[in-house]
């Protein structure tokens, strides 16, 4: 909105009396909003909104020079070297009289712009509303029985970052200009390419279907050690081995590349889902239809890899092809393979400085597919130590969800350090790092400084 308005007067302040240039510039913008409408998939409601919004512009800018005009003081031109430091009384008239003509119009073109975008917001919610996730679902994959330990109930400390991240919580990255507000009615997603049977599904076609719920983390490639691009949730799909068995996937089809409506897209080599690990076509997240912003109608969920390689949000395809085909990333340097790495955070203590005395160290870990297995904290350069693990209660595999983590720490004065890692069920440790996010993912201990008086 800050650059809208300093655009707005940008394009004020050089319209002049017949106003050409300001009609150029609204044109222009709404030509950008239109494109960038159509591709965001929200359809001509969207398109007429910007419309809307570029003609009450233009209407508002001709209005404030009709008010110039009528008073004859009309905006006159930058005045010669000569002239500088002195001002013509009428000038100053004009330039206020202009000035509110312009903030005018930039007002009712930012109204217009906020009715469009709500009637718009409505249109689609509406049929979002209508949407309704099967309440019998099943799961897939063993949880084990719920921690038993001497240390009594798990009470997670004020601060730790809770076991299910709630929807409104969730990290949010994508290449979207806009977020797509698809209507449902009007959505298909397709299974085309090296298969022997292409398929087509509307949202009604897989929410009929056999759904079923798993707790997965998520991570974002571009999170850094100790970042919060990383959550747990519980998502509703159909499994995508189930889809690709129907289509009949050819010898040369290597690699799953799905395709957004915003043109982004994003592959994986076909072989990783002969694990087992939880691949899904998700229409659900924490129990409700999937939130415009995290991929409705449709996205998809793969256990254990960066979102950039397979978390495709606003799925309108799902492509069989061979491993020479890059998704939207891939040329732009990351790594064309992206399991997640071990990685762990320390939320609790929240503050730089803290008083002495015993109290909670806390956080979250996480190891797609293998699992947690331990947590280990370090107090300064002392000998690493386990912490009290929890997995929380969920559908699907314990493995391909985070853990909490905590430990009771005797805080002593002066500059301490917290150091954090994690094993997993493998038996390999996390990486001391430090490492960038570039090309595959940070890798390093979490460490916190603390001033403890």
């Amino acid at each position: 909105m800050c650059v809208a308005l300093l655009l707005g007067a940008r394009v004020g302040s050089r319209s002049g009396s017949g106003g050409g240039r300001g009609r150029f510039a609204f044109v222009l913008g709404a030509a950008i909003g239109a494109f960038a409408v159509l591709r965001s998939g929200a359809g001509t409601g969207g398109v007429v909104a910007v419309a809307t919004a570029a003609g009450s512009g233009i209407a508002s800018l001709r209005a404030g020079l009709r008010v110039d005009a009528r008073s004859g003081d009309a905006i006159p031109v930058q005045p010669s070297s000569g002239d500088m430091g002195i001002e013509d009384p009428k000038v100053r008239s004009a330039t206020r009289r202009g000035f509110l003509g312009y903030a005018s119009g930039l007002t009712v073109t930012g109204g217009s712009l906020a009715l469009g975008s709500r009637v718009l917001a409505d249109q689609t919610s509406a049929s979002y509303r209508d949407v309704v996730l099967p309440a019998s679902r099943r799961t897939d994959g063993d949880r084990p029985p719920p921690t038993t330990t001497t240390e009594g109930p798990w009470r997670p400390p004020t601060g730790l970052s809770p076991w299910i991240t709630p929807n409104e919580d969730f990290y949010r990255i994508d290449t979207a200009l806009v977020v797509p507000r698809i209507d449902p009615a009007d959505w298909t997603m397709r299974i085309d390419g090296m298969v022997d049977r292409p398929l087509g599904f509307t949202l009604d076609d897989l929410l009929v279907r056999d759904l079923v719920d798993a707790t997965v983390t998520l991570n974002c490639v571009s999170n850094e050690i100790g970042g919060h691009l990383v959550g747990n949730a519980v998502w509703t799909g159909v499994p995508l081995v189930e889809l690709l068995e129907e289509a009949g996937v050819r010898p040369d089809g290597e690699q799953v590349m799905g395709r957004s409506v915003d043109g982004f897209s994003a592959g994986f080599p076909r072989s990783i889902l002969d694990d087992a690990r939880t691949a899904l076509v998700a229409v659900g997240m924490n129990g409700e239809p999937l939130p415009f912003r995290h991929g409705f109608p449709a996205r998809l969920v793969i256990a254990g890899l960066y979102g950039y390689v397979s978390a495709v949000k606003w799925l309108e395809r799902i492509e069989l092809t061979t491993m020479s085909v890059d998704g939207y990333w891939i040329p732009r340097g990351w790594a064309k393979e992206a399991p997640i790495k071990i990685a762990s955070r320390i939320d609790v203590p929240l503050r730089s400085q803290t008083i002495p005395g015993r109290q909670p160290v806390a956080g979250v870990a996480w190891a797609p597919v293998a699992g947690v297995e331990a947590v280990e904290l370090a107090i300064d350069d002392g000998p690493w130590a386990e912490c009290r693990l929890e997995r929380g209660e969920g559908p699907g595999s314990a493995n391909e969800a985070w853990v909490q983590w905590s430990t009771i720490w005797d805080a002593q004065p002066g500059n301490r350090k917290l150091r954090v890692r994690a094993w997993n069920r493998d038996g390999m440790v996390q990486p001391e790092g430090p490492k960038h996010i570039a090309p595959d993912g940070a890798e390093g201990y979490h460490t916190r400084r603390l001033i403890v008086a």
